[in-house]
């Protein structure tokens, strides 16, 4: 299957012909589209106009992406969103190929103003030509898409504000309370993609993608700056929600190159250092602990904090004893980089941990609840 996709560098048309190579290379194995027989031809505006020609020739389906969405005269809205357009589906009439052909149009196609007057006549430009020509077309009336690879300051709020907020510049809000429907990148390309084995999904006349986060403009920005906060307060947003999971991948791929990284705080002793690195109201706390050699940590026990260790580097025992009982055998669990393994740590039990080797113990810590000093639900007893 030939592809064509124009707008190929432009935000939608990088995250499409990105999963289309990923399938062609059989990294994506989630589609139904064969890799073997599957071929990319991407356009953009400083392509050569001849390799139009001979895309629309072969082509099995067009994806048309391109568009003006910020001019700097208004007649270009026409020129860019119907203009192109009708050079498309005249080439492709030259050629008689009647493969399908997909149009991006926008939601604010139903607006009276240049912008939506031109999106508008896109889509009728596009109605007209499969009456005429029996071709089948797509024409999808995306809301505001947000994702990775959207350019900031330019037509999109989500953009600007991920990229301002992670670059420590001031956004303006004129109003939080406007509501926005917005769709992902990833449901976007993912419904193109589903588009090609023709099971696109339909309101009317037109293509929607199916999954619409509607929320308000002051929600967002709050949960962009709840994530530049967390990499000092540690919490993890909610990814439950699928709008707060998708809005944090998208705003940390406008993290500085060179703000990746961010400290931690250790505990460090002579025992070795402890150290919590993400933490959550309703997924508790993960953290590193490092012990030295021969060196044993914990003699305490819990109510109803309980956690599972991780031994990721070093050898070392982790001990038990029954609280009903204070003369009751002591369990031991061996553990050891070697062997990655869960060990749950049940209330109820007084429990420690020694290195046993001569490197340090490397163990991760899961708990249930974030330490609250005020009720640390923590006490000391020997094993």
């Amino acid at each position: 299957m030939n592809i064509l996709v124009t707008g190929a560098k432009g935000f939608v048309g990088r995250n499409l012909i990105s999963q289309l190579h990923n399938i062609q290379n059989g990294k994506a194995k989630n589609y139904t589209i064969p890799a073997e027989d599957l071929k990319v031809f991407e356009y953009d505006i400083d392509s050569d106009p001849a390799e139009l020609e001979v895309y629309c020739k072969n082509a099995d389906f067009v994806f048309n992406l391109a568009g003006v969405n910020r001019p700097k005269e208004q007649s270009e809205f026409m020129e860019g969103n119907f203009g192109f357009a009708s050079v498309l589906l005249n080439t492709l009439k030259k050629y008689g190929n009647k493969c399908p052909v997909m149009i991006s149009s926008s939601t604010q196609a139903v607006l009276d103003n240049p912008y939506g007057e031109s999106k508008r006549a896109g889509e009728q430009l596009m109605f007209d030509y499969a009456k005429e020509t029996g071709a089948k077309v797509l024409v999808y009336r995306f809301p505001n898409v947000f994702g990775k690879w959207c350019r900031p300051n330019y037509n999109s709020a989500i953009a600007t504000f991920c990229y301002n907020i992670a670059n420590d510049l001031s956004i303006q809000v004129n109003d939080p309370n406007v509501v926005m429907n917005l769709v992902y990148v990833d449901d976007v390309v993912n419904e193109l993609i589903t588009a090609l084995s023709g099971i696109e999904h339909h309101e009317g006349d037109f293509c929607v993608v199916p999954v619409v986060h509607t929320t308000t403009l002051g929600t967002i920005v709050d949960l962009l700056y709840s994530f530049k906060e967390s990499r000092k307060n540690l919490n993890v947003p909610d990814m439950s929600d699928a709008f707060t999971k998708k809005l944090y991948s998208t705003y940390l791929s406008y993290l500085p190159i060179d703000n990746f990284s961010y400290p931690l705080k250790m505990n460090v002793d002579h025992r070795g250092s402890f150290t919590e690195i993400i933490r959550s109201d309703d997924r508790g706390q993960f953290s590193v602990n490092i012990t030295k050699p021969h060196i044993v940590k914990g003699n305490h026990w819990h109510h109803t904090k309980n956690e599972k260790f991780v031994v990721a580097s070093g050898e070392g025992v982790i001990r038990f004893r029954d609280m009903r009982q204070p003369d009751s055998e002591v369990i031991e669990y061996h553990v050891s980089g070697d062997k990655i393994e869960v060990i749950d740590i049940p209330t109820g039990f007084t429990h420690n941990i020694e290195n046993t080797g001569e490197t340090d113990l490397v163990t991760f810590i899961w708990c249930n609840e974030y330490f609250d000093p005020n009720n640390p639900d923590t006490y000391f007893e020997e094993v």
